[in-house]
Order: C-alpha cells, then sequence, then structure tokens
C-alpha cells in the first residue's frame, strides 16, 4: 500500500492575483501557456481545474494597448451580433444594461504565473 502525498493549493476560485511580469522562454512557445500581454493584469480565479491550467476571470480595467482594443472590438462585433440574431420580441425583453452587455475576458494561467493580491 503507497502513501499518496496531497498538496494543498495555493490558490482557490474567488482569490484576487495578478500574473507576473517575467521574461519569456522557450517553454512558454512551446507550450503557449504565457504571453507578453498577460504579464500584470490582475482578476478572479474562476475556476482551479489543476496547477497548470486555472481559469482567471480578468478585470477589464487591468487590460491596457491592444488586448484592451481588441476586446472593445469583439465586444461591440458580439453585441452587433445578438442584435441582429434577436427578435423584436425578445429584444423588448431586455433592459439597456443587458443589451449593452460586456463579455468576460477569461485566461488559463498557470500557477506559477500568478501571485495572490
Amino acid at each position: 500500500m503507497s502513501l499518496v502525498q496531497i498538496t494543498m493549493a495555493k490558490l482557490k476560485e474567488g482569490d484576487k492575483v495578478r500574473i507576473s511580469s517575467r521574461k519569456l522562454t522557450k517553454a512558454d512557445n512551446d507550450n503557449l501557456k504565457f504571453f507578453e500581454h498577460m504579464q500584470g493584469l490582475t482578476g478572479v480565479v474562476a475556476n482551479y481545474y489543476n496547477d497548470n491550467e486555472i481559469a482567471i476571470n480578468i478585470d477589464l480595467e487591468s487590460m491596457q494597448g491592444r488586448p484592451a482594443k481588441v476586446h472593445q472590438e469583439a465586444t461591440k462585433r458580439m453585441r452587433a451580433k445578438f442584435k441582429e440574431n434577436a427578435t423584436q420580441e425578445q429584444i423588448k425583453l431586455l433592459d439597456k444594461e443587458e443589451l449593452n452587455f460586456t463579455p468576460h475576458y477569461v485566461l488559463l494561467v498557470r500557477e506559477d504565473d500568478l501571485e495572490k493580491i
């Protein structure tokens, strides 16, 4: 009979975190889990799958430059597509806030690339 070691996760769902700022490595390019535009973003742990896959719901206010512009453009397109595909009856059931929704921006990040704040 073997003894299984259980390690406790450093983070849990709901924790506020910041993505580390560090130099990119060859391993980052190979496993596609860390990119320059992610550095310094803050958010909340949405789901903890394992220590290599933690879903972070990014605080949109922490986004700057190109990623922020891309998210803004994607939001405009999603809103337009929704209004294009919804019937007038469906649209009438929604209030202004619901029609002007802002989609979440979620990234999968390794635990080693996160710091609790």
